[in-house]
């Protein structure tokens, strides 16, 4: 692992010390926004990146964010519910948490509701009435009669926001692109006051499957804030919180954590939680093995390229803009491919390339295509049958590339 940074402290427990162990340079500023144009896509702002991890809690930040470079709207396309996968695994999520959290006849306050999808779903299934805050959300993507049931609020959350009075809070996908982790659970503590009975739902990235799979294109500029079940069950317990539930899901990819107030901090109760020695020694692993794993990658394409496969990416979102933005291998990937209609036509913010509709692919097959997020690889070879195109599918997390 790299030096220490005994001036920095960790946003989460406020320790010094981090401990710098991967970096990335001149990397697209937003992942999710695409552009019209490909000479925008191309001029698209730029940052930094540098994780470090913290010793004391396990808690891993980007020390070089800025937030001046990041900023949400309704242009910002981060769903994934035009994916069958994912609208089922989204559909029995709120269907489990309306079951063991009795979230039914309820107000449910989402914080970070995005395109408002989810927020349905806990009202259509639950029979609640919801309030969403994003600065992107389109409330007309939700069908008027669900619609009906819930208050949305285009804006930033903020200290101005804790008057929204809810049985249940939660807040998927969202902490991962908070800087000031601490301070934004804290502040989502004192909105709740003296109220015991307020159930409190996360999602968020797990980073301990990062690290494990070496997966360098699971790291881009937006998410600023990295978290394993120990770290983020520690930053909630420090707030005044009992976590009463930490499970993995979705392949291992998410964390979802399940908390109520309480009127101190909490110790640790659940045998997931108890993981800061693996942290560190994952993090060593991977900062040993990510200059293996991006060289393997950039060969491989080289390869195939070179031999005059047409390679495709499927899926135009953040793990295709770090992909191709850390290799990177602009003229070795042919097109990027993606069922969202909100993307297709449009250009990847820095390396330009464009989204195409796999409609297209009747006229213009790959050779190869890349899943950019394997839970979706039956969906795609489905896709892929039907439309007629034998392309070859290579896994991500095979380092031989599995060719």
């Amino acid at each position: 692992m790299a030096d220490e940074q005994p001036a920095l402290e960790c946003p989460c427990c406020g320790n010094g010390g981090l401990r710098d162990f991967y970096r990335t340079e001149q990397i697209p500023s937003h992942s999710c926004l695409l552009m019209n144009t490909f000479d925008e896509a191309t001029s698209f702002p730029r940052g930094d990146l540098q994780l470090a991890v913290c010793r004391q809690c396990g808690f891993i930040a980007n020390t070089l964010w800025d937030e001046t470079l990041v900023a949400y709207a309704n242009s910002y396309e981060e769903t994934q519910h035009f994916s069958d996968t994912f609208h089922r695994f989204a559909t029995e999520l709120a269907q489990r948490w309306i079951d063991e959290y009795d979230i039914r006849g309820k107000r449910v306050l989402e914080i970070g509701c995005g395109k408002g999808e989810f927020l349905a779903l806990l009202c259509e299934l639950g029979d609640n009435r919801g309030i969403g805050v994003d600065p992107s959300v389109i409330p007309k993507r939700i069908p008027a009669h669900t619609r009906n049931r819930i208050e949305f609020i285009p804006e930033y959350y903020t200290a101005a926001h804790a008057r929204l009075d809810a049985d249940v809070i939660c807040c998927r996908h969202t902490l991962e692109h908070i800087a000031a982790t601490a301070g934004f659970v804290d502040q989502l503590r004192r909105s709740i006051g003296d109220r015991r009975d307020v159930t409190v739902l996360f999602e968020l990235p797990d980073v301990t499957r990062v690290l494990r799979e070496t997966a360098f294109w699971d790291i881009y500029y937006e998410h600023c804030s990295y978290f394993t079940a120990g770290s983020l069950a520690r930053l909630f317990r420090a707030a005044s919180f009992d976590v009463i539930d930490i499970d993995r899901v979705y392949g291992d990819q998410y964390l979802i954590l399940a908390a109520t107030p309480t009127t101190g901090p909490t110790p640790p109760r659940l045998q997931i939680e108890h993981d800061l020695d693996d942290t560190l020694r994952d993090v060593d692993d991977f900062a040993d093995r990510h200059p293996r794993s991006i060289a393997v990658w950039r060969a491989r394409l080289g390869e195939l390229s070179g031999g005059g496969k047409k390679v495709a990416l499927w899926g135009a979102g953040s793990k295709c803009v770090s992909f191709c933005a850390t290799l990177p291998a602009s003229d070795q990937i042919a097109c990027v491919i993606d069922i969202n209609p909100h993307k297709q036509g449009k250009f990847l913010p820095g390396t330009g390339h464009r989204v195409v509709s796999p409609e297209d692919l009747r006229s213009d097959p790959p050779d190869v295509v890349v899943p950019m997020n394997s839970i979706y690889s039956t969906e795609i070879a489905n896709e892929l049958d039907r439309l007629g195109v034998s392309a070859q599918l290579l896994a991500l997390e095979s380092l031989d590339g599995g060719v």
